[in-house]
């Protein structure tokens, strides 16, 4: 496949599978004139950790060098230890063995070791052997581990620290390996500012730079990192050559799309080629890989996810055949989804996952899928990928999935699924803290999806605070429809459930029957969460209809976002915790107290990973940090309620 060619009025392309993208790169790459490999350097054999050999290593000597003793002991000829037994032992006298200790050349004429433990010595300072010993038993025998002129390791090899170990004892003292590619980045952009500056309004942070340029470290790489660059043609081009002239691979940040300031395909065209404007990955599929000079090139999208994953896809492989080594593989498992997860057909759709261990099996709960929520990548155990050409998995459905944390510590997590709620998430840092192979991985779904996911077998604990209008009861209702016997519920806590409106109140809402205001702009909770519940169940007790409420049908996931939404000014009003409230400085108008319980398998209640939570429950210090927050009461913490 050809290097596109783009106009300069609009160099945005449609959308290029992956595989098909990274072999046009890697043609445009040849075509340039990129060298295929780094330059091959000799360093110390103690300093080549994580390095490629860039020739084979063979074996200078044998290892060990000598017959040795393989245990503290003492040296005899196995000859002479026939017919020894308990009740016919065999005494050596001097000058018939040696005392040896582990490493030791094997002295002349001997050719076994017999253990210190096993040799009884007489007062006479004669040695008793009470089994017979075959010829070599503990004798480490020249070239055992190493023989001289053997193949030690090909070329290709990724040193690790027992590689280098290997290597010195075969002899060597330099190994000729790849130099560490040099990755050189440009940040661009009006709004970006270095960390630790002031930010203005509009003004991002340079986080990007700083997460590029550790995940080149991470692949064995130096990584240089450039002055910010205002968006004009004209800088970036400057920058880019520059910045192509000392690198092995440059990454130029934001501006990849076809926005108004978006400057890097044109800038890389002008400057050098373009092979793909716009690849079928998501996020992250604005990017673009071209050349300039005899340097490959990758414009990076802003968005920090679609960033992190720019690199691993498409950076990362062509650094690892720089240095002529297979790019590094993470493990993977295959999981259960713990809830629908709708895709686009024609994208292969990256997703972030938290993983637990439910039942013996592995269970996967997708994250935000934002390309800007950094933390998804923070929060993530695992990354699925749906392939182009699904269009989304069910709940239930097996995947496979990427593995950023190992299984022991998945199977040591706790997975909460339903009601959002904070004291989840000061719960999941003080067990964290208190033994740091401890999870509480919390995904907020609403209550009514919580106690399905229990239902199924997707989760450990199900938070929920559903109100059954016809009875008034929290909860146990729902629970009795859906799951039926041998299902625990404890109670968690009390909490206060409000309007969560601007400081000072300005628009003077006294409760739920202000909702009906001309012009007012609610923000409401998804379909199935408590908090939804609540609101609905208060307007029917007023004859009020839901379509009278402007916003109803605008909908946020937890009580944060719905505080973050008012505190930005983009609504007016939403219902929420008093906690939630307090976070974003935000006045809160009360309508209820209501019950929060965590509904679970009976059998689980007793379980050794629920242990450590229920313990944290009792704690005095725990339930004080809790009402801290505001809005909260403990006074039923911890109590069984069925």
């Amino acid at each position: 496949m050809s290097p596109v060619s783009m106009g300069p009025a609009s160099p945005f392309v449609s959308d290029v599978p992956a595989a098909q993208a990274l072999a046009a790169w890697r043609e445009a790459r040849a075509a340039a004139g990129c060298p295929a490999r780094v330059e091959a350097v000799r360093v110390p054999v103690g300093e080549a950790v994580g390095r490629v050999t860039a020739e084979p290593v063979w074996a200078g000597r044998s290892s060990p060098a000598f017959d040795s003793a393989g245990m503290d002991g003492i040296a005899v000829r196995a000859t002479d230890t026939v017919g020894a037994a308990e009740t016919v032992p065999v005494l050596l006298g001097a000058g018939d063995f040696e005392v040896v200790d582990t490493g030791d050349p094997l002295p002349a004429g001997y050719d076994a070791v017999v253990m210190r433990e096993h040799v009884h010595r007489t007062g006479d300072g004669k040695a008793e052997l009470r089994a017979a010993v075959p010829p070599y038993q503990h004798v480490r025998s020249i070239g055992e581990d190493i023989s001289a002129a053997e193949l030690l390791l090909s070329q290709g090899h990724r040193l690790r620290p027992v590689d280098i170990a290997a290597c010195a004892a075969a002899g060597a003292v330099e190994v000729a390996v790849r130099r560490a590619p040099v990755v050189v980045i440009v940040p661009t952009g009006d709004e970006i500012r270095p960390v630790g500056a002031e930010l203005g309004p509009g003004d991002i942070l340079d986080t990007n730079s700083m997460m590029l340029a550790a995940q080149a470290r991470e692949a064995g790489c130096e990584a240089r990192v450039t002055d910010i660059v205002e968006d004009d043609p004209a800088a970036i081009t400057a920058v880019l050559r520059a910045a192509a002239a000392e690198a092995d691979l440059v990454l130029l940040i934001a501006g990849s799309s076809a926005g108004r300031d978006d400057y890097t395909a044109r800038v890389v065209a002008a400057a050098g080629s373009v092979a793909v404007h716009g690849v079928a990955v998501r996020p992250g599929h604005p990017v673009v890989l071209g050349t300039v000079d005899r340097t490959p090139v990758v414009g990076v999208p802003g968005y920090p996810v679609s960033a992190a994953l720019t690199f691993d896809i498409f950076a990362a492989p062509m650094l690892a055949e720089l240095e002529g080594a297979a790019p590094r593989e993470r493990p993977s498992a295959t999981a259960r989804l713990a809830r629908k997860l709708p895709s686009v057909v024609g994208m292969d759709d990256w997703v972030r996952v938290r993983l637990g261990r439910v039942r013996d099996r592995i269970v996967a709960t997708p994250l935000p899928r934002g390309a800007g929520v950094l933390t998804s990548l923070v929060r993530a155990d695992g990354l699925l990928m749906v392939p182009s050409d699904v269009e989304g998995e069910h709940a239930g459905a097996e995947v496979r999935v990427e593995l950023l944390r190992g299984l022991g510590e998945i199977g040591r997590t706790i997975v909460a699924i339903g009601s959002h709620d904070l004291v989840l998430d000061l719960a999941a840092s003080a067990l964290r803290a208190a033994d740091p192979l401890l999870t509480l991985a919390s995904s907020n779904v609403g209550s009514l999806g919580g106690l399905v996911a229990l239902r199924d077998g997707l989760c450990h604990l199900a938070g929920s605070h559903l109100l059954d209008p016809s009875t008034g009861e929290y909860t146990l209702p729902y629970v009795d429809k859906l799951l039926g016997a041998d299902v625990a519920v404890i109670r968690l806590v009390h909490r206060d459930q409000g309007l969560i409106v601007a400081p000072g109140n300005p628009l003077g809402l006294a409760g739920v029957a202000d909702l009906t205001r001309p012009g007012l702009r609610y923000v409401n909770r998804q379909r199935g969460a408590g908090t939804r519940a609540l609101l609905d169940h208060e307007l029917a007790r007023r004859g009020i209809d839901a379509a009278e409420v402007p916003g109803y049908s605008r909908e946020e996931h937890t009580h944060l976002a719905v505080a973050a939404a008012v505190a930005a000014g983009r609504a007016d009003a939403g219902m929420g915790i008093l906690a939630a409230a307090r976070a974003f400085g935000l006045d809160f108008v009360p309508v209820a107290q209501e019950p929060y319980d965590l509904v679970l398998r009976t059998d689980d209640v007793a379980g050794e990973l629920l242990a450590p939570l229920w313990a944290l429950l009792e704690r005095a210090e725990f339930r004080d940090s809790v009402e801290a927050l505001g809005g909260y009461s403990c006074a039923e913490t911890g109590r069984r309620i069925r």
